[in-house]
């Protein structure tokens, strides 16, 4: 598994966790929430670019769910299942704040992530949600 795609499954998992515990960032990006084993397999590229998106994501959270808020059609966004909230949040720090990731790979992956994490339909919303997104920040109106 790339590099990257691991570090956006370990951003994943920590705000989800975030999500419930509202754990300090510091805790979320020193991996202290995996057992040993784990952290000490995560190589230092891919522990970088989980450490980016994690912070980046908490660090512009009203930014971010802003975003979603505004894109949501007949959801609300309290209501949101949490893991589609996670992936959700951590893609749309990426379209929004990290220009040199190409959006299509930003949505690629989340929606790969969704069908590995999510449920049945998670994919197909977060798609719909993150395509929106993404058409609004290139059209200079997102925020």
């Amino acid at each position: 598994m790339a590099s990257r795609r691991k570090a956006r499954i370990l951003a994943f998992q920590a705000l989800f966790s975030w999500e419930t515990s509202k754990a300090s960032i510091q805790d979320l990006v020193s991996f202290s929430w995996l057992d040993s084993e784990k952290r000490d397999a995560i190589d230092e590229g891919t522990a970088t670019f989980a450490r980016l998106l994690i912070a980046g994501t908490i660090e512009n959270i009203e930014t971010v769910d802003r975003l979603i808020k505004g894109h949501l059609k007949n959801w609300n966004f309290d209501r949101l299942n949490r893991v589609d909230l996670a992936i959700m949040r951590m893609s749309v720090y990426s379209l929004k704040y990290q220009k040199d990731v190409p959006p299509s790979i930003v949505i690629d992956e989340a929606i790969d992530i969704a069908k590995e994490y999510g449920t049945d339909d998670s994919f197909r919303f977060i798609n719909g949600v993150l395509d929106a997104i993404k058409k609004d920040l290139q059209g200079g109106s997102g925020q």
